[in-house]
């Protein structure tokens, strides 16, 4: 039996499957961190609450000096694989940026989930301020973030026209 291809669905899969896991462990690492004070409020770092590029970039959510370092080191991370094999294709940067994405969707889902200040019964807008925008019962964010993902993933994995 020969290994699937690099564009194969399963090996998008196994790779997705990986970054789930991947974003329990952060998850798990910033509730140690933060402990119940989400988005880094009683952490002693700089913070940017207003500005109109926080709005469109930001989901309206404070900019703060532990996001900017741990969100470049994530898409460091996540890109690292291109940088080290010696070649950057259009398809990998798609994959390890919808890995990226849904890394983010997933480890503040989780947060939330397994977070003992918080759980699922506290998932809420009422108390979740810093996500500003909610849809069907989730910050906007996810939901953007999960359809850019499959439209990066859907174009990865499209079959090229005859």
């Amino acid at each position: 039996m020969s290994a699937p291809s690099e564009r194969s669905p399963r090996r998008t899969a196994t790779y997705l499957a990986w970054v789930l896991v991947m974003a329990l462990f952060f998850a798990n690492a910033e509730i140690q961190i933060e402990g119940g004070a989400g988005w880094a409020t009683s952490l002693p770092t700089w913070r940017i609450e207003h500005h109109w590029l926080l709005d469109l970039f930001w989901g309206g959510r404070a900019m703060t000096g532990y996001h900017a370092w741990v969100f470049t080191f994530m898409a460091l991370a996540f890109f690292a694989p291109l940088a080290f094999q010696g070649r950057w294709t259009w398809r990998d940067a798609g994959l390890a940026l919808a890995g990226l994405i849904v890394f983010w969707v997933a480890e503040d889902f989780l947060w939330f989930l397994i977070n003992p200040a918080w759980g699922w019964a506290r998932f809420d807008p009422a108390l979740a301020t810093w996500h500003k925008h909610w849809l069907f019962g989730a910050p906007v964010d996810y939901w953007v973030g999960l359809a850019l993902a499959a439209l990066i993933l859907w174009f990865r994995h499209r079959r090229p026209r005859s």
